[in-house]
C-alpha cells in the first residue's frame, strides 16, 4: 500500500497552534487506498501545543509578538523530508494556509487573517525535492 505523508492535524491530532485539530472527513476514504503517515512539522521542529500563531514573511517565520521561529520551521521541514526519503513517500497532503504546510496560500505576516499566494516552509522544501504536494482541498484527486 502506498504511503502518503499527511499533516497530523488533518487526521485529528490536536497539534494546531490553538491546541485543536483540522480533522478532515475525507481521511477515512484515503485509508481505504493508502497508508497515511501523520506528521506535524511545527511540533516536530520543537514548538509546543498550544502556541501563539506564526506567519511567514519571505524567508522568515515569526510568531505573533515577534519571536523568530524560522529555525523550528526549517527543522520540521527537514524532518518531514527525511521521513519521505526513508519511507519512499512520493506524495504529501498538507494543510492549506499554514506557515509550514500551506500549498498555495499562506497568511501575509500581518496577523490580520489576510491570505496571499505562497507556500509554507515544509511544502516548499518537499516540492523542491520532488515530492508531489497537494492541499486537503485536493484529496479527491487521490480517491
Amino acid at each position: 500500500m502506498e504511503k502518503i505523508l499527511i499533516s497530523a492535524c488533518l487526521v485529528g491530532d490536536k497539534v494546531k497552534y490553538d491546541g485543536h485539530s483540522n480533522y478532515n472527513e475525507k481521511v477515512k476514504l484515503l485509508l481505504e487506498k493508502y497508508e497515511l503517515v501523520p506528521f506535524c512539522p511545527e511540533v516536530e521542529g520543537g514548538l509546543t501545543t498550544p502556541r501563539k500563531p506564526s506567519e511567514r514573511v519571505k524567508d522568515r517565520v515569526k510568531m505573533e509578538g515577534g519571536r523568530d521561529v524560522t529555525k523550528n520551521f526549517q527543522n520540521g521541514a527537514e524532518l518531514a523530508l527525511n521521513i519521505c526519503l526513508y519511507l519512499g513517500i512520493k506524495i504529501a497532503i498538507l494543510k492549506e494556509n499554514s506557515p509550514s504546510c500551506g500549498v498555495n496560500k499562506i497568511y501575509d505576516g500581518s496577523f490580520s487573517h489576510k491570505l496571499i499566494d505562497g507556500q509554507g516552509v515544509t511544502a516548499e522544501l518537499l516540492k523542491r525535492k520532488g515530492i508531489k504536494v497537494i492541499s486537503e482541498n485536493e484529496i479527491d484527486t487521490l480517491l
